[in-house]
């Protein structure tokens, strides 16, 4: 598989967390599937679960669809080995990668809670950005001198 492909592939496994997320901030899920403190429960209906009038998950939803659509886009052929593009995704993954510390930060120390998904979309989120920072230099080294 290409680089591009396993940040497609966990483009997608984030935007199935997001969604999942998403679906109990608007009771269409009951109860989040959750360690046994409810920290998933208390992190998902704190006053930082909103941002901007959104719940936090549905920016994640965002931030997910518009990478995996990135990602799609870059495996194609004619975008295969595009700069432009690397640069794009190192920037997007970066932000999703900070956004996603900062949540955590928030998690453990203002919350005091900590979401198990939430958890598990922040490492999504720094390994795409890692990805992306191979995909960049690996472009950037293929360019011709």
């Amino acid at each position: 598989m290409t680089r591009r492909m396993w940040m497609a592939a966990l483009a997608l496994i984030g935007l199935f967390v997001s969604a999942y997320l998403t679906l109990y901030h608007y009771g269409y899920i009951g109860t989040l599937t959750c360690s046994a403190t409810h920290g998933c429960e208390t992190v998902q209906t704190s006053k930082w679960s909103k941002l901007l009038g959104l719940p936090v998950a549905t920016w994640g939803l965002g931030y997910y669809s518009f990478t995996f659509a990135l990602t799609i886009v870059g495996v194609q052929d004619r975008f295969a080995e595009s700069r432009q593009l690397s640069l794009v995704l190192v920037l997007l993954t970066g932000w999703g990668a900070v956004f996603s510390a900062w949540l955590t930060y928030l998690e453990g120390f203002a919350i005091h809670a900590w979401c198990q998904w939430c958890l598990g979309s922040a490492t999504i989120a720094v390994l795409l950005f890692a990805v992306s920072l191979v995909d960049w230099r690996r472009t950037r080294d293929a360019m011709p001198a």
